[in-house]
């Protein structure tokens, strides 16, 4: 009788068999390092093709090394199965190099090592904003989403040739006392609505994945605060700053956290900022996005007020409505 097949271990290496890269694997190492971290769901969304065609070729460039599957997340492995989270491995970092989409010189595999859990975490919490938003562009007629690279591709030379060109700094005076506040929104994207006039087309927006874990606010700006972010963004509208920077002529900040108790905190230091700008922020929470779309789910603005954000009568004209 023939031997049962060897199950293959998740997280080591294993002999398989030869493969050669296809423009769908190639697909795939692009989608990892754009997002840094992806689940295997995450990727079956973004690529055409039945799951199980996707499960097999991220096994096999697991495998073969073109992908690395991080060890923190072996501690979700101990109460039950989660969709595995996949890294660029030192084949795939190869690959992109040669193709000049990644800078060389980079260990991948001592940084996957080193993922803290916080990162592992905050990182895929990112990705999930940004792929519902990638796939549900696809299926909606008329509005097409932007990614952050061509967002950057339309900023100001001094802006693209920096290391990190999505962060800045701004300076702002609270209580009579001058701070300078960094900032660096966790993704920079827009969306282009067809069928909106031409002022309206296309709205910006700096996201937020809060955890839950800053402080809303602190007694002083010397340390981070949620508080302190709103402030940073609040300056930066005032100072014009996301059109020198980036050449943009509008922007507003989409914050996802955990609950919809964090979301009242969130809004409740956004009234009490002032000199204008709370409609500059718009807040949900985890369960409103499993709403079936991102679309159809609901957020607060910073007044307090829920609704829809991006409805299909709406959908352009709360992005780029008054903010004062």
């Amino acid at each position: 009788m023939p031997h049962p097949q060897t199950r293959r271990p998740r997280f080591e290496r294993a002999p398989v068999r030869p493969m050669i890269l296809t423009p769908r694997d190639l697909a795939i190492l692009r989608a990892v390092h754009r997002h840094r971290l992806l689940r295997s769901t995450h990727l079956i969304a973004l690529l055409d093709g039945s799951r199980q065609a996707t499960l097999r070729r991220l096994q096999l460039l697991f495998h073969h090394g073109y992908l690395d599957r991080p060890a923190m997340q072996l501690d979700w492995y101990a109460t039950g199965s989660e969709p595995l989270v996949y890294a660029l491995g030192n084949r795939g970092v190869e690959v992109l190099e040669t193709e000049g989409e990644v800078r060389r010189g980079i260990r991948w595999d001592t940084k996957n090592r080193n993922l803290s859990r916080v990162f592992l975490h905050h990182t895929l919490a990112v990705a999930e904003i940004m792929v519902a938003f990638e796939v549900d562009c696809r299926s909606r007629e008329g509005v097409r989403f932007i990614p952050p690279q061509e967002v950057l591709a339309g900023a100001p030379g001094t802006t693209r040739h920096l290391r990190l060109p999505f962060r800045w700094q701004v300076e702002v005076r609270v209580e009579g006392k001058p701070y300078r506040l960094g900032v660096e929104p966790d993704r920079v994207f827009g969306l282009r609505f067809a069928d909106a006039p031409e002022s309206r087309k296309v709205a910006y927006f700096f996201l937020e994945a809060d955890r839950g874990t800053m402080p809303v606010a602190r007694r002083g700006l010397g340390q981070t605060s949620f508080r302190r972010k709103l402030l940073a963004y609040q300056a930066t509208w005032r100072r014009g700053l996301h059109k020198t920077h980036f050449g943009i002529p509008n922007f507003r900040v989409l914050t996802i956290t955990t609950s919809r108790e964090r979301v009242e905190h969130l809004v409740a230091a956004c009234l009490s900022l002032s000199g204008g700008g709370s409609g500059l922020f718009l807040f949900t929470d985890e369960e409103s996005l499993r709403c079936g779309s991102i679309f159809a789910c609901d957020w607060v603005n910073g007044r307090g007020a829920w609704h829809s954000c991006i409805s299909a009568s709406e959908h352009y004209k709360l992005p780029l409505s008054n903010i004062v």
